[in-house]
């Protein structure tokens, strides 16, 4: 909802009728949707899994000592990526087994302190080719979809040989339970005839075939639609220090690779259209075939799409061409579509650094592969929503800026998905929040029946309980379930966010997010470089908030207790002065000018710190507003005015969204009457939405 006037907290059951009816309706139309990129739209619960995290390594290093102001604009950003994996890459499509046959050559640098006398390489389809790898083994539902493979799919690597070691086939000696599980083989380890020296480069040439499963988490297909993502032989990141960071395909988790640049020529049947990473550079129709090439520098991954019935629409943003491809009947999506797209490119690169390429695909899947929806890859996003968001619903905007976002946090600055996901989804979640505030204002969740719905509301139903079950900075594969991941990773990320800007600042906040982005731009940071930075802008205070919340799970609820009222005995009695003992009696003015004290006691449970504000009002309709700045566990606030003090509510511009329960922050010496309970009743609707939320 969008916020309330400013008004006591009391909890009563009248309130849940204003609130919750509408908190309600948008969770029946929000948690339908099967696209779920945030927490907060529908999420289901994945199996648990247990893996541990990589060694540290550089991507952990200490932060250097400061980053500087110079970052605050664009002309300090790196231009260009350094080129570690590179790869050219030629696949044919056949549109109706579904497969892609593919030859190809890699040339990686080993950009480490250390000799490297093997590789690793990531077959992430062979998640998908049997119920016993870690992706599909648990029996209670797989990732953001709920389901795993209906039609398995695979990747069979025919050829892996390395031209510096004498065109030596390598790919014989890979050891596929290099993760010590024999039942998956997603992270294949390849041993080489002799060590590849720092600063050494290999020339890879391999042949591969993939069997696209039904879509699954965003890959494959769906009748003759295609949606093609991780689907080629894809080395593993090695880090600085030698570590190489490799990891079964997790279904809560996704991926992490080097930057360098893709050549890519797709063979499809001539009717199909095309959407792929990069700009295209070839189109031509050889009998019944047509071929593309897709060029791309300073990027990370490739991912392509192929349908008969795509329509297109394309505008140029920013000197960025803006191409979609979307399904027949969806033309009021398109424009929604568009219009958030036009919008992002320019909050996005005004706040974290001028978006780097010169085009832009935007992909919405056929309302019957909508699972393909809701995905991020460099150059290229998948949105989508069902019908039934438009009654009132900004779903379509908000999947497509979060799915932008990425372009940034996950794109561009480029961290460990599987080991510290918050540091792409959350701060992803963090971005969307503030750019489709700008964009619909406090109503930016929902618009029915005249009442609005604010996302961040809806953001902490699923983040407040969660976070007394675990912190949110663990490793993907960490989580219970993905419910888990939406509600920490996600939701809650972004909260603590919002909550540290609308404490300390939210322009200082931002300004620390993009000195940050631009820069790490074309980098592999972690979580101290982030803390790093917003402790370089912010201060410590704001900046050990953060490391508590994220790292070490605080929590905090501010309560508001024991609230008296008396009226003042005007002065009078026996008093030593210097001159003698005298004996006063209050004037008649001071008699007939009622004086009151007041007093009200709020608590701070929790380990969060963070400064607060408190309002008190007084019989007289007055109101005068106090801040404390957090430290110790309560403070006393004492008043005296010329009426009783009747109220007091603690975070009355609701800064802190991360409060545990904002039912109990407010006390009254009266009973309150219906208009004020009506006042509060979005949020024991928010807290009652919390049972039907993720």
């Amino acid at each position: 909802m969008s916020r309330p006037s400013p008004s006591p907290r009391t909890a009563a059951i009248a309130e849940a009728l204003a609130g919750f009816m509408l908190f309600a309706l948008a969770a029946l139309v929000v948690a339908r949707a099967p696209v779920a990129t945030n927490a907060a739209l529908g999420a289901q619960p994945g199996g648990e899994h247990h893996a541990a995290p990589p060694s540290q390594s550089f991507r952990d290093s200490e932060p250097p000592a400061v980053v500087g102001a110079a970052f605050d604009a664009d002309a300090a950003m790196t231009e260009h990526a350094k080129k570690i994996a590179s790869y050219v890459l030629e696949a044919r499509l056949d549109g109706a087994l579904h497969t892609v046959d593919g030859h190809g050559t890699l040339t990686w640098e080993n950009a480490s302190s250390r000799p490297a006398s093997e590789l690793y390489f990531h077959l992430y389809l062979n998640a998908f080719k049997n119920n016993r790898t870690v992706f599909l083994r648990s029996p209670f539902g797989t990732g953001r979809s709920g389901h795993g493979a209906r039609k398995w799919g695979y990747i069979d690597v025919k050829r892996l040989a390395v031209r510096e070691m004498g065109n030596t086939d390598v790919w014989p000696k890979r050891v596929v339970d290099a993760t010590e599980d024999p039942d998956d083989e997603t992270d294949v380890r390849v041993s080489l005839p002799r060590d590849v020296a720092p600063g050494e480069t290999l020339t890879i040439d391999f042949e591969w075939k993939s069997q696209l499963p039904e879509i699954v988490e965003r890959t494959g297909y769906k009748r003759d639609f295609h949606m093609v993502g991780q689907w080629f032989p894809k080395i593993a990141r090695r880090e600085q220090d030698g570590a190489w960071v490799h990891f079964p395909f997790n279904a809560q988790s996704e991926f992490y690779a080097d930057f360098g640049s893709y050549d890519v020529t797709l063979d499809v049947p001539k009717a199909m259209v095309v959407g792929a990473t990069g700009e295209r550079v070839g189109d031509e129709v050889r009998g019944d075939r047509r071929v593309v090439r897709y060029h791309a520098d300073d990027v990370h991954d490739f991912a392509w799409t192929a349908w008969e019935k795509f329509r297109e629409a394309s505008r140029t943003v920013g000197g960025v061409l803006l191409r979609l491809l979307y399904p027949p009947g969806n033309d009021g999506n398109a424009d929604a579509t568009l219009a958030a797209v036009e919008h992002g490119l320019r909050y996005y690169g005004e706040h974290f650094g001028k978006y780097p390429y010169r085009v832009l695909t935007v992909v919405h899947p056929p309302a019957w592969a909508l699972s393909a929806g809701g995905m991020e890859y460099p150059t290229l996003i998948t949105t989508g929503a069902p019908w039934y968001t438009y009654l009132g619903s900004t779903l379509v905007e908000r999947v497509t800026l979060h799915e932008l976002g990425h372009q940034w946090f996950y794109g561009l600055v480029a961290t460990d998905e599987h080991s510290w996901p918050f540091l792409d989804e959350g701060l992803t979640t963090y971005a969307e929040s503030s750019s489709m505030t700008a964009l619909f204002g406090d109503g930016d969740g929902a618009r029915i029946f005249g009442l609005t719905l604010s996302g961040n509301s809806y953001l902490r139903t699923s983040a407040i309980d969660a976070g007394h079950d675990d912190i949110v900075a663990l490793p993907a594969a960490d989580f219970a379930s993905f419910r888990e991941v939406g509600a920490l990773v996600y939701a809650r990320t972004g909260i603590v966010l919002e909550t540290l800007g609308r404490s300390y600042g939210k322009s200082a906040l931002d300004r620390a997010i993009g000195r940050y982005a631009r820069r790490y731009r074309f980098d592999h940071p972690g979580p101290k470089h982030l803390i790093a930075v917003v402790r370089e802008v912010m201060g410590d205070e704001p900046a050990d908030f953060l490391r508590a919340a994220l790292l070490e799970g605080g929590t905090v609820d501010f309560v508001a207790k024991d609230l008296r009222t008396l009226p003042l005995t005007p002065k009078a009695g026996v008093f030593d002065r210097p001159t003698g003992r005298i004996e006063e009696d209050a004037p008649e003015s001071a008699k007939n000018d009622e004086r009151w004290a007041g007093r009200v006691l709020v608590f701070r449970h929790g380990a969060l710190r963070v400064p607060v504000d408190v309002a008190l009002s007084f019989a007289d309709g007055s109101r005068t507003v106090r801040h404390w700045d957090g430290r110790g566990r309560r403070q006393s606030f004492d008043v005296e005015s010329a009426s009783p003090l009747v109220a007091a509510e603690v975070d009355p511009e609701l800064r802190v969204l991360l409060d545990d329960d904002l039912t109990n922050g407010a006390v009254r010496r009266d009973r309150p009457g219906v208009a004020r309970i009506a006042e509060r009743g979005t949020y024991l609707g928010e807290l009652l939405l919390g049972a039907l939320g993720p």
